[in-house]
């Protein structure tokens, strides 16, 4: 009998399987697993043991196949020199954000070799490694990795970023630093523990940029750090990605992620049936907002549209009823 760890190890080197497993490569809590857990949000983002009971609490409360580490966006840039806010104040579901970005003008890609010992990059790699004794036998262990633009994006700010491309040759040179930067990341995560890596490159959607600076910019790093990751590697690109689906085809990742914009049968049909996509359900307006009828009928249609796996749009937005939950899961069995 098949284990749902092997499943979606299976489905993620494209092995063929009798059911479409239901995980994520991102960020995937959920209150209750939460409180089950005993667990309060943003503990999880500075302690190892914390942030490993977090991550497995989803999978322990309702079955889900996969425990993902970190939970926040800043991870790198705080590791690079950022100040950031883990917004231990706040009582709801803030993630931590950039609270000092750096200077756009005065940033030198120089002296990086050791940023996989900075901040909390060990942090993270700890987290997988307990994640994998406590319960790498039952489920696949991912983590996940901004993209270059996108931790650019987080460096700099987005209006100072974003007016920086306008001097493309020095935007180029940080964006292909950066990609070496998260490579040794990412095989750092790999060493720790994790089963796969996603690469989300969520500020560098077209839905962002266009299709013309995703081209110009956000391409060809972006292929070179996913030639530098371990397989399998997950590509997840935010928005309407249905104009770029063959250019993130082309970077080279063994699966691609989209989000509930991307019309996922056009997907299907414009990349062919090799292709192994994962996506797209709604993770607030269907899974946290809607009805268990709503829930059903988006697996469903994601299942009757060509995915291998069901995935959410994004990340799991915490404040998901029980019901909807368990109704996801169900649904995706039957």
């Amino acid at each position: 009998m098949s284990s749902s760890r092997a499943d979606v190890l299976a489905v993620l080197c494209g092995r063929p399987l009798p059911r479409r497993p239901v995980f994520s490569g991102l960020p995937s809590l959920t209150a209750e697993g939460l409180r089950i857990a005993g667990i309060v949000y943003h503990d999880a983002h500075s302690s190892a043991n914390t942030m490993a009971a977090a991550a497995a609490s989803t999978h322990a409360a309702y079955g889900f196949e996969s425990a993902v580490v970190p939970f926040d966006l800043c991870v790198e840039a705080e590791a690079l020199g950022c100040g950031v806010d883990l917004q231990v104040d706040s009582g709801a579901f803030l993630a931590p954000v950039v609270s000092s970005p750096l200077s756009w003008d005065e940033w030198l890609p120089a002296g990086l070799d050791d940023v996989v010992r900075l901040g909390r990059i060990p942090l993270v790699g700890a987290a997988l490694s307990l994640l994998k004794q406590s319960v790498g036998g039952e489920v696949a262990i991912g983590a996940w990795l901004p993209g270059p633009f996108t931790l650019a994006w987080q460096l700099f700010g987005a209006e100072a970023w974003l007016a920086g491309l306008a001097e493309p040759d020095k935007a180029t040179v940080i964006l292909e630093c950066l990609a070496k930067v998260l490579a040794g990341v990412g095989r750092s995560y790999a060493d720790a523990g994790a089963d796969f890596l996603t690469v989300h490159e969520m500020g560098g959607s077209p839905q962002v940029i266009g299709a013309k600076h995703f081209r110009s910019f956000v391409a060809r790093p972006l292929r070179h750090l996913i030639a530098d990751l371990p397989r399998p590697r997950v590509l997840s690109i935010c928005g309407a990605t249905n104009d770029i689906v063959q250019d993130m085809a082309a970077l080279g990742a063994d699966c691609l992620h989209v989000d509930q914009r991307n019309d996922l049968a056009r997907t299907r049909r414009t990349l062919g049936p090799e292709a192994i996509l994962f996506g797209n359900f709604d993770p607030v307006a269907v899974l946290a907002q809607g009805s268990p009828s709503d829930i059903t009928a988006a697996v469903r249609n994601i299942v009757a549209s060509g995915a291998n796996a069901i995935w959410p749009g994004c990340d799991l937005w915490p404040a998901i009823p029980d019901e909807n939950f368990r109704t996801l899961m169900v649904a995706a069995r039957a």
